[in-house]
């Protein structure tokens, strides 16, 4: 995504000024931006600078803009697929062409950027979904990965057997800096009110299919897989996406 490029790019180059939810094995771009406090107006009017430039030049790629709700800070998350790693060496020329735009109306309002890339884990996820204007997302950082993957397919597998399909899209994070989490998980809705819906947790999901001594067990297992694990909700800013 050379939007997202251009400003690690730029980030780098100048460290005083800085789609749908279908991730059948594809590799997404997450860059995190937080906006300096009370320049939320300037950032978005120069993200859309940016979109019309990019258009204007007849650029090809694709990206979702999402706001957090909750949490320290205002901030914004970029998110843009790829089909495979080649993908990073392609040429753009819309966006080198809107390079300055991102100089000029973006980076200065920007207080901090961390990029990552995750690549999608198809066997665990649902399938993709239109319309989706919220997403929760729940990270983890684990101690024991293996034990951690078999708890998530155990109870992906019950979740697909009373309910047809996961919750969510699973994600493996490729790297990153040392409190970046190893996995995360995006349940996605197509607006707020889906969030009344009064459905069983997933350990409860479980517990009926499996029985409450293999459910205590397997949670067991997960609590001592796992390090850290938090969670945001997001909005989608459909306007300056693309």
């Amino acid at each position: 995504m050379k939007f997202l490029k251009n400003i690690i790019y730029l980030m780098l180059l100048l460290p005083l000024a800085t789609t749908a939810q279908d991730n059948a094995g594809t590799l997404m771009n997450i860059t995190e931006i937080t906006v300096k406090q009370g320049h939320d107006a300037q950032f978005l009017e120069g993200v859309k600078l940016y979109k019309e430039c990019y258009l204007k030049n007849k650029g090809t790629d694709h990206w979702n803009i999402w706001h957090r709700v909750q949490g320290k800070g205002n901030v914004y998350v970029l998110t843009g697929n790829m089909a495979k790693w080649a993908d990073m060496d392609k040429k753009d020329a819309a966006g080198d062409a809107c390079q300055q735009t991102v100089v000029n109306f973006i980076m200065p309002y920007v207080e901090s950027i961390e990029y990552d890339i995750a690549q999608g884990i198809p066997e665990l996820s649902r399938p993709p979904l239109d319309g989706i204007k919220v997403i929760w997302v729940t990270s983890f950082k684990t101690k024991n990965s293996t034990d951690f993957m078999e708890v998530i397919k155990g109870v992906e597998a019950a979740m697909k057997s009373t309910e047809g399909n996961s919750r969510g899209f699973w994600y493996h994070v490729m790297g990153g800096a040392p409190d970046a989490p190893n996995y995360f998980v995006t349940v996605p809705y197509k607006g707020f009110g889906e969030l009344d819906k009064n459905e069983d947790g997933v350990w409860k999901v479980f517990e009926k299919v499996n029985g409450k001594k293999a459910a205590d067990a397997l949670r067991a297992k997960f609590l001592s897989s796992v390090d850290q694990m938090w969670s945001y909700i997001y909005t989608l800013n459909a306007d300056l996406s693309n």
